[in-house]
Formats: C-alpha cells, structure tokens, sequence
C-alpha cells in the first residue's frame, strides 16, 4: 500500500507566489528560461535553471551551474522570498484550465515504494537527466521538482480533501500567462492529516507516475548516497485521481530520412500506412491514424489492419510508430538516445511542427493520436513500458510553489 508522510514545505511569500511560479526546468530551453525570469527577480527558474544567472554559452551541466543554484536558493531564504512552514503538513494543489479543474495532494512519497514498484513507472530514464537532477539535489540540498502521481479514485479521499477545500480559504491563488488558474490549501490539522495518511495506507495499493519519472530516479539515488538523512528517504509528489487527468499527445520531429527522397519515403510508407494527402494540418481524431508533415504538405497516415500486435505496448500508436517507421525506414533504433529525433508536446500545437521543419532544423514531423489514461494504468500494471515520451500532461504543476527541503 501506498506510503505518504507530511512536510515543512519551502514555499513563498503569500503576496510574491504568483511571481516565484516557474514552469517546469524541463519544459524550455535556455533562451525560453531567460526570457522568463527578465524583470522578474523572484522566478524559481533562477534556482531550477540558474545558468540563467551565468554568463551566456555557460555548459548547462557544469559546476558552477549547481552551485549557483545553491547560491539563490540561499538568497531566496535569507531575503524572505521563500519562507518553512513551522509544522509538517500536507497541501492541496488544484489547478484550472478551459474550465477544467484537476487537485492533487502534496507530500512526500516514500522512495522505498518507488524501488518495491509500489510506485508504477512507464518509461525509461535517460543517464544524462538523472545525472542533472542528481547534481542538483545534492548541491542545493532540496527537491525542487515535483513529481506528478496518479492513483485510482478512491471516494474517502475525495471527500477529506473537498471538505477542506469548502471550509478553508487557499494561501495561493492566481492565474499565470497561459490562463491556468493555480490555488494551494494547507492542510495544519493533525487529524485530517493523519486520517489522509491511512486512507492512502489502506485503499491505494499503487500510484502511477504520469510525469516525473527522472526526477523521481533521481530522488532514489541520492537516497542511496545521503543514507545518514532521512528526509532523503522520501521525494516531493503531488498525486492525481486519474479519472481528473487529461493526457495531451506527445510529437516527434525527425532531422533526416534515412538517405530517402521524400518520394522514396512515402512509397515505403505504403506497406503499413494508408497514406493520402490532407488539405489542412493533420491533427489524429482517433487511434491507429498519424499525421505527417514534410516539405510544406500534410498527409494522414491510418494503419493497416495486421501491421501492428494486439497488445497494450504493441497497439499504442506511439509504438507503431516507433517500430513500423522510426525504426523500420528511418534507423532509428534507440528513442532515447539517438539525435535525430526530437519531441514536441502537444500543447505546443501543430505550429510548433511545421516550424521545426520549416526552418530545415528538422526533415518531417508526426503528430499522434493521445495515449489515454486506461492505456498507461494497463501499461503500468503489466510492468511493461512504453516508447520513452509517450504521455504530456497539460496543465503543468509550478516549481517554487512547494519544495522539499532534505535535512538530518
């Protein structure tokens, strides 16, 4: 069963928190990041992203990057941007976007559940990012990334945390520029907490994660080198009822065809696509149907029947298109590693495709079809795994709103 535990959050200043909310670290570039924090000195990407703070072309997995993260987070504790809460808690985290509203519970999970598969995981993990957020936890003593848990409805706790939310005014509530609408409750009552405690000991035998498979990789390793601390046994979550959450389709970019025309690419595409031009971007509207942009023209690619196995990895159309043209006409063997291929969340839109390849930084760009919630809680249960990024999660959870700070 599932193991949650309070904590003295490191959050901000109640009239600064609309200000110190950043994006994920991982979902910008450098430029992007920059751009963020200009005139704006509270952001948490100038710990999360602090070569934001060093001189331009600085190697974003240096030293110095780690230690100036150290370096603000000070700053932000000692200046009074960031302030401990005086008790463990537990917080509500509810967010808002196109009227629809999913809350999650903050904790801490246990870094043990995640080594006993307690915590389900659904993707591989890259050795390079575990390294970053590595570096990171161990120079600032603290995790600063939040790691998105899914768990399946459980109608006890629904009702603890709506009561609280009914009866208790939030500590944060605001709209950021993409008009999602964020709002923090502080649970300070040791019996609800206590209570919410059991009700996930008792009645949550798994929790999924959805987003935040490095960071939470990474948390178990640094468990295993700070064995005398031990807040270092337990990593920041927030967890989801799945049944509130909406997974976004995650796209792929290519910079080259294999040594292939386009002429050449398409004909090859026929043995297990139906392929027929599309007047307007192609946007899938069910499963087993992609679309494809190259050399300023979309196609829509639909599946042959028998051209892809019958089972939860195989019928994925991120793994069709993994085997039948990535690796099959294209060569590219390992998703993960390979520099040809990049990914565009689907918030990003199709703009974000044909830009890519507009500009001749990218060859032709796939957009699919969303993995669903049902498909990454079988995914998950079967203890198989899915094509690294398969799932986007929209909306985002800020960094800098809660942060778990690792100590003896």
């Amino acid at each position: 069963m599932s193991i949650i535990k309070p904590f003295r959050a490191l959050r901000p200043a109640p009239e600064l928190a609309a200000r110190v909310a950043s994006r994920p670290y991982d979902v910008m570039s450098v430029a992007e990041a920059i751009e963020e924090v200009r005139d704006n000195p509270y952001s948490f990407l100038r710990i999360t992203r602090s070569e934001v703070d060093l001189p331009q072309n600085t190697d974003v997995h240096s030293k110095p990057v780690y230690e100036k993260a150290a370096e603000n987070l000070r700053h932000f504790i000692g200046s009074g941007i960031l302030l401990r809460e005086i008790k463990p808690c537990l917080y509500i985290y509810q967010l808002v976007m196109n009227g629809r509203a999913q809350t999650g519970l903050v904790c801490l999970s246990s870094v043990e559940d995640y080594k006993n598969d307690i915590i389900k995981k659904h993707e591989l993990t890259r050795p390079e990012k575990e390294k970053d957020r590595i570096d990171h936890i161990l120079a600032t003593s603290a995790q600063t990334g939040n790691v998105f848990l899914a768990y399946r409805d459980v109608t006890e706790i629904n009702g603890l945390i709506n009561g609280w939310k009914a009866t208790n005014n939030p500590v944060y509530d605001f709209t950021t520029n993409d008009s999602v609408h964020h709002s923090v409750w502080i649970i300070d009552n040791d019996k609800i907490i206590d209570s919410l405690v059991h009700l996930f000991e008792m009645y949550v035998p798994h929790t999924y994660i959805a987003d935040g498979h490095h960071r939470a990789a990474s948390a178990a390793k640094v468990s295993g080198v700070l064995t005398d601390k031990q807040d270092a046994r337990y990593f920041l979550t927030t967890l989801f009822p799945a049944n509130q959450l909406c997974i976004w389709d995650y796209n792929r970019v290519v910079s080259d065809l294999n040594g292939l025309s386009p002429q050449q690419f398409l004909e090859r595409l026929q043995k297990d696509f139906a392929v027929s031009r599309a007047d307007r971007p192609f946007k899938p509207s069910k499963p087993h149907e992609m679309g494809l942009y190259m050399e300023g023209s979309w196609y829509r690619l639909e599946c042959r029947p028998g051209s892809f196995p019958d089972d939860p990895i195989g019928s994925l159309d991120v793994s069709i298109l993994s085997e039948n043209i990535l690796k099959k006409i294209l060569g590219i063997e390992d998703l993960r590693t390979d520099k040809r291929i990049d990914f565009v969340g689907g918030i990003r839109g199709w703009e974000a495709l044909e830009k890519k390849v507009n500009s001749g930084e990218m060859k032709a760009a796939f957009s699919l079809y969303p993995v669903t919630m049902e498909q990454l809680l079988a995914v998950a249960d079967s203890g198989n795994i899915m094509p690294p990024k398969s799932t986007w999660f929209e909306p985002k959870l800020r960094d800098g709103l809660l942060t778990h700070l690792i100590e003896n």
